[in-house]
């Protein structure tokens, strides 16, 4: 039985039927069902950590510049989603992504209609750079091929930072990386008008930044997906 976090028990969170492995109370060794990884789970601790095994807080720049973007792309011709149909187009695209990213150390989170894929900076960045790590290029291509065929979502790219260095140094280098993601998606043919880039810095850690592993949590890069609906 999955058991989660009162936390994070808003959360939606769905596991691959093969993993046969509860998550289980704080301190306990578990399997990632996502990447498949050994981890110990951790309940958040602290104002503003968001939740136990990854789950992530989502959507965050805004209303504003998501309606923008989507009456934009409405008036480009991309037809909104509608109904039951919101859903089911989500789940199939979830399934892909899941899929996809099997194995890769990439996490992929639904909140609702949302999907929210982690990407930990130790796969994507190398220390203190914005520049992505070649082996990564791959798992974006991935990633990119779902996106273009699931055209019907907007997508946050939100970079996070631990709480290392001072608030502008993490503000601007989450920025960078932010940018430097949804600039590879948009040269893997990903439509620019669906791409909002946001640096979220040190304010949004999901776990402990006093220790190593915390630290690392919470340097990643998160693409959240919103489905375009019509109306």
């Amino acid at each position: 039985m999955l058991q989660i976090a009162p936390s994070v028990r808003r959360f939606r969170v769905l596991a691959i039927a093969t993993a046969g492995t509860a998550l289980l109370a704080t301190g306990c060794t578990t399997i990632n069902p996502y990447t498949g990884e050994q981890q110990t789970s951790k309940v958040a601790k602290g104002t503003g950590i968001g939740a136990a095994v990854g789950a992530v807080a989502g959507w965050i720049s805004g209303d504003d510049r998501k309606e923008r973007r989507k009456r934009a792309l409405i008036g480009a011709g991309v037809g909104g989603l509608t109904g039951g149909g919101i859903g089911y187009y989500m789940d199939v695209q979830e399934a892909k992504l899941r899929q996809q990213l099997q194995g890769t150390g990439v996490s992929v989170t639904r909140v609702g209609d949302n999907i929210t894929l982690n990407m930990p900076g130790n796969v994507t960045f190398a220390t203190a750079s914005a520049d992505l790590n070649p082996q990564f290029f791959e798992v974006l291509r991935s990633v990119a091929l779902v996106l273009k065929e699931y055209d019907k979502t907007l997508i946050e790219v939100a970079g996070h930072t631990d709480s290392r260095g001072d608030d502008a140094y993490n503000q601007r280098l989450s920025e960078q990386r932010a940018a430097s993601v949804g600039q590879y998606l948009r040269t893997q043919g990903v439509n620019d008008q669906r791409i909002i880039t946001v640096g979220a810095g040190e304010t949004r850690p999901i776990a402990s930044n006093a220790t190593p592993d915390g630290q690392q949590q919470n340097r990643r890069v998160e693409l959240t997906l919103a489905p375009l609906t019509a109306g």
